[in-house]
């Protein structure tokens, strides 16, 4: 590694060395190379390209789909120092036209800016006049028309190389499988660019997924031991969004939502606090999320099933971007699965989408009823071994129990059978029970051989029995029948007596509600604590940080993160040279806020 990019680390970015492969690839671009970069969120994507510009003549280019992205990477360059730029339609005309200034003369280190602009005759023609670093393709997943984030401006961008075939290349994303990133390749014409590929691991977030059991009870339970703490609850409709924020503000939760039906800027506003303001829960689709950099989420919860393990891995990798304990959390129903089958029915998607579309649900569905080690299965899908016992899942701190369902399977398989296969779980469980409702009396069902011979298992119990038949094949939603179920050839030779099947156990019920006791949370996502006399110290930084960035019309953590503050507060620096030799204070911010950090650790 060249000593001139480590020194810029250092005095940029407050660094003393890189993180995993940051150092090969920032090499590979100032040697001119192209590259594809997969690397978790959290795990410095956004350095590997921002080094090079400042090492390499001219000015990098880093194409963006979002503004709310734009604006949150710029901002904190802008802080160390760095000479950032963004163009964008929240921009005005003059604005726009200082900002093509600047990169006309060579004045900007980086310029983002969206693909559909990059793409316009107008953009193309000022690019052939200056000199170019390098090109960045940001969450380079949008190329591909599989994904949830499909953006077909994304596809021209061969451009680039057609007409600048001198100038670097790499393309970053944080989510893609193997098909999603042969796709990367063959798109933008990446097939002789080096292929780094970090681990898909965050280890520093815990996974759990609870049988839903009453959402909103349990959500409020979830977010009992985050009180303070910033988050995401992301549910499937907009409907729901705004209850559930609803519902949370009346618990005295500072809830907001987000979805596309809300106007252009009441999403912008919402945005902007959710950045900007501590212990805000942000509810919303997935329509929210894409970009978002705040470092400090804690936690990111779904009231709903999530359409693929891709979706699900993006959405939960916004939590604890800083490094720091985090939780991902999820309640899921049988009905879920249905409406999102449903959902892919209704498309007008080609067969093959449909098809790949319901095998990714199907994955998901699995991880969700595994009774091994939740991060030994998500990183599994992406083609990660693990070894499992990872110890920061529900199913490693508190390893569910399995029992033998053969018996009980059989009779749920035959009452299906024998209801005709045309009715959904909750009726088929009420004959099972022997309950006399109207709809059984209709159809006079108690009158079947299968009438009343689940009375030993609960409702809660058979909804499990039935979540786990569906998820392992063993029956099928017929979605043109408002999800009834129905046997499939899997089936057979259970009923025939010629396998057995153990399944996942229904916890008690108040683990039912959060996926795990309160002590095994704790263990699970426990907090940094620090001294008494450096506690105190953090909380004054904190305190300054937060007047600082209010002063500056800034989010706190583009000022410092929280990680810096806390390693400031411990070390007690006694003057700016001995703050200088912390990690995260680049020479940039040293020079703007060493003073007054000195002078908060100096206040009694």
């Amino acid at each position: 590694m060249s000593s001139s990019a480590l020194a810029t680390l250092r005095r940029v970015f407050g660094h003393s060395g890189f993180r995993g492969e940051q150092g090969a690839i920032v090499e590979h671009l100032l040697a001119g190379g192209d590259a594809l970069v997969l690397m978790p969120t959290g795990g410095g994507k956004s350095l590997c390209y921002q080094l090079p510009a400042l090492l390499r003549e001219g000015t990098a280019v880093v194409v963006s789909p979002l503004i709310a992205l734009m604006q949150d990477q710029v901002e904190p360059l802008r802080q160390l120092g760095v000479r950032a730029a963004f163009l964008n339609s929240s921009l005005e005309a003059a604005e726009a036209a200082a900002v093509e200034r600047q990169f006309a003369d060579d004045a900007l280190d980086l310029l983002y800016v969206a693909p559909e602009r990059l793409l316009t005759p107008r953009f193309l023609g000022l690019l052939e006049r200056v000199r170019i670093a390098l090109f960045a393709i940001d969450e380079a997943h949008c190329v591909s028309q599989w994904g949830h984030d499909f953006r077909p401006e994304y596809r021209q961008l061969t451009l680039l190389h057609e007409r600048w075939p001198e100038v670097p290349r790499i393309a970053l994303t944080a989510t893609a499988d193997a098909p999603t990133r042969r796709e990367i390749v063959e798109r933008l014409a990446l097939q002789d660019a080096r292929q780094f590929i970090s681990s898909f691991d965050r280890p520093n977030i815990r996974y759990a997924v609870a049988p839903r059991d009453g959402g909103h009870r349990q959500l409020l339970e979830f977010l009992a031991e985050h009180r303070g703490e910033s988050g995401i609850v992301y549910c499937l409709s907009r409907r729901k969004v705004e209850a559930t924020a609803e519902l949370l503000a009346g618990h005295g939760l500072r809830a907001l939502a987000y979805h596309a039906g809300l106007d252009a800027e009441t999403r912008a506003e919402r945005q902007r606090r959710f950045l900007r303001e501590e212990a805000i829960v942000m509810v919303a689709t997935i329509a929210f999320g894409m970009g978002i950099d705040k470092p400090d989420v804690r936690f990111v919860a779904h009231l709903d099933l999530p359409k693929s393990l891709e979706g699900y891995y993006q959405e939960t990798g916004r939590a604890g971007r800083d490094g720091e304990p985090a939780e991902a959390w999820m309640a899921y129903g049988m009905g879920d699965a249905v409406l999102l089958r449903r959902m892919i029915e209704d498309g007008e998607a080609s067969d093959e989408r449909k098809r790949l579309e319901h095998a990714k649900l199907d994955a998901l569905i699995g991880y969700c009823e595994s009774t091994g080690c939740r991060r030994q299965a998500l990183l599994a899908y992406f083609g990660e071994p693990h070894p499992g016992a990872c110890g920061r899942c529900d199913n490693c701190l508190s390893p569910p129990r399995t029992w033998d369902a053969t018996e009980a399977a059989r009779k749920a398989l035959s009452c299906v059978y024998r209801t005709g296969q045309r009715f959904g779980a909750a009726h088929v469980i009420d004959v099972l029970r022997g309950a006399d409702t109207a709809k059984v009396r209709q159809f006079g069902h108690a009158a079947l051989s299968t009438y009343g011979i689940g009375r030993e298992l609960d409702a809660a119990q058979w909804r499990g029995v039935f979540r786990q038949l569906v998820a392992a094949g063993l029956l099928d939603t017929d979605l043109d029948s408002h999800g009834a179920l129905r046997l499939t050839a899997a089936a057979k030779p259970l009923l025939r007596g010629e396998r057995t099947l153990h399944l996942r156990a229904e916890p008690p019920r108040r683990e039912r509600r959060r996926g795990a006791t309160a002590g095994e949370r704790r263990t699970g996502a426990a907090t940094i604590e620090l001294p008494a006399d450096a506690a105190a110290r953090f909380a004054r930084l904190r305190q300054w940080r937060a007047d600082a960035a209010r002063s500056q019309n800034v989010p706190a953590y583009v000022i410092f993160q929280d990680a810096t503050l806390r390693a400031i507060a411990l070390a007690a620096p006694r003057d700016v040279r001995a703050l200088a030799g912390i990690g995260g204070v680049g020479a940039a911010k040293l020079e703007r806020y060493g003073r007054e950090v000195i002078a908060t650790l100096a206040q009694a």
